[in-house]
């Protein structure tokens, strides 16, 4: 999802940093992200706080978008020759590019009313996010309430997930698999057998969000700050945590954390952007504009947007998952996600 004047420069921006080093502009700081917090009509976060930024700083934005895992893949291959200098990533992705080293040490201001943030200072949570399945309200009365209930062959080939790796909601999947199961084993069981009626591999979640809308697809994976900012222009999505028999649904926080780039061209201005992203002011807009949770506990928030999101988490049991494991282990389970799955 690229978006208005900033969408173009991004891209030619990159274009022309390929391969050809990029050098400092101080009017300028360089993102990599994401998808999820902007959207087509302009009204995103990202589009109204990089849009504040501008005016506030004079700094230009420029702005490139991919799934999770893929810009992580991109900033490493880079690494001898920074491009960025701001990468904006979920879990378990930004601990890898912590240990690939692509994280270089700051503090943002306002870093201290963030719960969720690396002990070290490489990166800290500038929206908070929890993992979370859509369906199409309009074909179903009401969502599987179960992950047992997914394997109905009524899904067969309208049933969609992300593809873990490449995608961080994808790659949520298989993390709340093991959770639900019990581990590794017990989950490649199950996501082989759920095989049996998933359309197949997706680089970005974003893209799954109208095809359910549409009814192309009865349920899909995502997460609710993304899923709940698509609902606003798609009346027949609705979101959902699956749970296990005779239990309460299950979810964990899926968070956008931002990191400074090693190396980043600009990265004075990159450490002027991280602050404004958690600026009171930018915190503050986060429930209306996209549709997530603010990542600074001392800004409270309010309206509409904020009562219909703490509606939906109500009797959601939230579990932390061990991220360190996750981040060491990560290419051994995606390993076994590949034999299960044929993927």
């Amino acid at each position: 999802m690229r978006v208005r004047a900033l969408a173009p420069i991004a891209l030619t921006a990159a274009l022309a940093m390929t391969g050809c080093g990029a050098t400092a502009d101080t009017d300028v700081v360089t993102v990599y992200s994401a998808d999820g917090l902007r959207d087509e009509a302009g009204t995103g976060w990202f589009d109204l706080v990089f849009e504040e930024f501008e005016a506030e700083t004079g700094i230009e934005v420029r702005y490139v978008e991919g799934g999770s895992g893929e810009m992580v893949q991109r900033a490493d291959r880079e690494s001898a020759n920074p491009q960025a200098d701001v990468i904006v990533t979920l879990p378990p992705f930004i601990q890898q590019a912590d240990g690939l080293g692509l994280l270089q040490e700051y503090e943002p201001e306002g870093a201290d009313q963030v719960e969720t943030r690396d002990p070290d200072g490489k990166w800290t949570t500038v929206v908070d996010n929890y993992f979370a399945f859509i369906y199409n309200t309009e074909e179903l009365d009401e969502p599987p309430a179960t992950w047992e209930d997914l394997l109905d062959p009524r899904f067969e080939g309208r049933l969609q997930y992300s593809t873990p790796g490449v995608a961080g909601d994808g790659t949520a999947v298989l993390i709340q698999a093991m959770h639900r199961f019990g581990g590794l084993d017990p989950a490649m069981d199950y996501l082989g057998e759920l095989q049996e009626n998933n359309v197949g591999p997706s680089s970005s979640t974003g893209a799954l969000g109208p095809k359910v809308d549409k009814g192309e697809l009865l349920v899909a994976n995502g997460d609710v700050q993304m899923n709940y900012a698509q609902a606003r222009s798609m009346p027949d999505l609705g979101i959902w945590f699956p749970a296990e028999e005779g239990g309460d649904p299950t979810t964990f926080a899926l968070p956008y954390t931002a990191g400074l780039l090693t190396g980043a061209p600009n990265d004075e201005n990159g450490r002027a952007l991280i602050d404004f992203l958690l600026s009171e002011g930018s915190q503050e807009q986060v429930s209306s504009a996209a549709g997530g949770f603010p990542a600074r506990v001392d800004v409270e928030p309010t309206g509409e947007d904020a009562e219909a999101l703490a509606e939906l988490m109500e009797g959601v049991e939230i579990f932390e998952p061990d991220w360190k494991d996750i981040e060491a282990n990560l290419s051994e389970y995606l390993d076994a996600w590949r034999e299960a799955t044929d993927g």
